[in-house]
């Protein structure tokens, strides 16, 4: 009965421990209630007083109440930071995750000294000193050829022919004549000696002849270069006349390499300058040489200058007419080192040019418009004559987007200088033209609006990825510039025209041999910047002209070209990205009077 008991009063204990722990839960239940947990999660949704913006770093333009992707580009969209800066109201701010998105990446500008590289595309041709004609000096019936054929190499003393003359078989009786009597007459034995040596006959055929004791009716001729025949103006059996050319023959032991250089790099090719250049049927060899002259006139039909490199040729690897390809390395000429900076890190429209300060406070990181002046492209460097100091830290990637995003925010930027929203249409973001032309003649303009109306389908054919109508209309192209005739611009308009024209021109030289469609675009990029200042410069035109922009061309350095239609087809990725881009101005159409 005791060992009942015991268990009995072990188990009312249990119970009431049982019943103390519930007891004791009961009281730190409102920590995880339902109302608490309703109000942690509240902390987490957004407020709906202040939705967020989804937009796309590429094209800030875009702005949607929910992520997705780009509609131009493809890409995710972000969320749109506040860009608004109180304390700099200049500015535009940003934040790490949106500078990483965008690419946004900065340097601190220094200075240096400015080389500027020109490549120029030239050929191999003879050294005008070293080309001779090889004449006869007697007159008669060509008996003989040794030299049959161009190209033969000629040594000199090398007998090239045999003619028989009969002026030279009498000139031989008389100095038999004369040998006779030279005792009585030393005078006519000279005389008739000399008459011979006339005719090029040296001392030792004279003496041939008067040991034979009878005329010689063949007489070789001689050569008196040696070189390489490179033309044969007589057949066997032909009558020659004295002083008639029988060959023509070059010495190519030195050459010439005559390079063309365009107008707008004339200051940066001087006599003197050092090119250093291949050719293209000689792969992995280099060769260098010093300009020695340069035409002091420019060729009217494909506006170059030629410069002229001398260079020794021994075993005669550089040959007439082959094709090379040089580059001249110049260095500014000035007392002091340059302010330079990338191109990538420049916005430019007409006259103005502007980059992007990087500025770090306690608030954040902002970016600050400020216009520079531009001095000559080095490589790939521009030369900053004024508006920035050297260790000032600039953006040089991402330079659209921050540019765009400041639009967006009414702060300055490089088409709204002082500030205010940008005015946009639902096309894209399509920004109205800001530039002013210039007044030129009905003549000049017309002949601008042909330039176009080849530009228009080149870039066609690179939406396309056609290379072979992309050259072809790149000739085209060219073939327009270069008849245009530049007394049709005057004054500042002319400035403008030989400025750009040039730029343009060269770079369709390149377009025009270009091995694949990324090559050509490279050079379409440079090509459509000059078209883009010529469009702004010379219109409006009968239809309205759009200048679009795609910030991901060239390696994210952004490019631009220009379209008759608004809608985006993208000349830099064809069908990879076909509608990146976006309309950046638009060159209204002309108003009928």
């Amino acid at each position: 009965m005791k060992k009942i008991n015991f268990n009995r009063s072990n188990l009312i204990s249990a119970i009431v421990m049982l019943a103390m722990g519930l007891f004791i839960g009961w009281i730190i239940k409102p920590a995880s209630s339902p109302e608490n947990i309703h109000e942690g999660h509240q902390m987490e949704i957004e407020d709906p007083a202040n939705p967020t913006t989804w937009t796309c770093s590429m094209h800030p333009q875009i702005r949607q109440s929910e992520p997705g992707q780009c509609p131009i580009c493809g890409m995710d969209l972000i969320p749109l930071d506040d860009n608004v800066s109180e304390d700099a109201p200049m500015e535009i701010r940003m934040s790490n995750n949106a500078m990483q998105l965008a690419n946004v990446q900065t340097a601190v500008v220094g200075a240096g000294t400015a080389t500027k590289e020109v490549r120029v595309n030239g050929k191999v041709q003879p050294d005008e000193r070293l080309i001779f004609s090889q004449a006869t000096h007697l007159e008669g019936r060509v008996e003989q050829l040794a030299i049959n054929y161009t190209g033969e190499p000629v040594r000199k003393g090398q007998k090239l022919a045999n003619i028989y003359s009969p002026e030279l078989v009498t000139a031989q009786s008389e100095l038999f004549s004369a040998q006779k009597i030279k005792d009585m007459q030393p005078g006519l034995y000279t005389a008739a000696k000399e008459k011979l040596k006339n005719w090029k006959l040296s001392d030792q055929q004279i003496e041939n002849i008067l040991a034979a004791g009878k005329p010689q009716e063949n007489f070789p001729i001689l050569a008196d270069v040696s070189g390489i025949v490179m033309e044969k103006k007589v057949n066997l059996g032909d009558y020659v006349m004295r002083g008639m050319p029988l060959y023509d023959i070059v010495d190519l032991s030195r050459v010439w390499v005559l390079f063309d250089i365009y107008e707008s790099d004339m200051a940066w090719a001087k006599v003197g300058s050092k090119v250093a250049f291949t050719v293209q049927s000689l792969p992995g060899e280099n060769f260098t040489g010093k300009i020695s002259f340069i035409d002091p006139a420019i060729n009217p039909a494909t506006r170059v200058a030629t410069a002229r490199v001398e260079v020794a040729n021994p075993g005669g690897k550089l040959k007439p007419e082959m094709f090379v390809n040089g580059l001249i390395k110049t260095q500014l000429n000035t007392q002091k080192e340059s302010l330079m900076v990338p191109k990538t890190a420049v916005m430019w429209t007409g006259k103005r040019s502007v980059v992007y300060l990087k500025r770090e406070t306690d608030q954040g990181i902002s970016f600050l418009m400020q216009e520079v002046t531009l001095g000559p492209l080095v490589g790939d460097n521009y030369v900053i004559e004024e508006g920035l100091e050297p260790g000032t830290e600039i953006v040089v990637h991402g330079t659209f987007s921050i540019d765009a995003a400041a639009q967006l925010a009414g702060k300055p930027s490089m088409m709204s200088p002082q500030g205010g929203a940008v005015k946009t249409s639902h096309h894209h973001g399509e920004i109205a033209a800001t530039g002013k032309s210039m007044a030129v003649s009905e003549q000049a303009k017309a002949a601008v609006k042909q330039l176009f109306d080849s530009y228009f389908p080149l870039k066609d054919a690179l939406v396309k990825d056609d290379l072979t109508t992309a050259t072809k209309q790149a000739g085209a192209l060219k073939d327009a510039f270069e008849k245009t005739s530049m007394r049709l611009f005057t004054g500042q308009a002319h400035d403008h025209w030989m400025k750009y024209s040039g730029v343009a021109v060269q770079a369709l030289s390149g377009l025009i041999v270009a091995k694949d469609v990324e090559e050509a675009r490279m050079n379409f990029k440079t090509l459509s910047g000059q078209m883009v200042v010529l469009a702004q410069t010379f219109g409006p035109f009968e239809e309205a002209i759009y200048v679009q922009h795609c910030p991901m061309a060239d390696d994210n350095a952004g490019a631009d070209w220009l379209s008759l239609d608004n809608q985006i087809r993208n000349p830099y990725f064809g069908d990879k990205m076909l509608k990146c881009g976006s309309v950046r101005e638009t060159i209204s159409k002309m108003e009928r009077k």
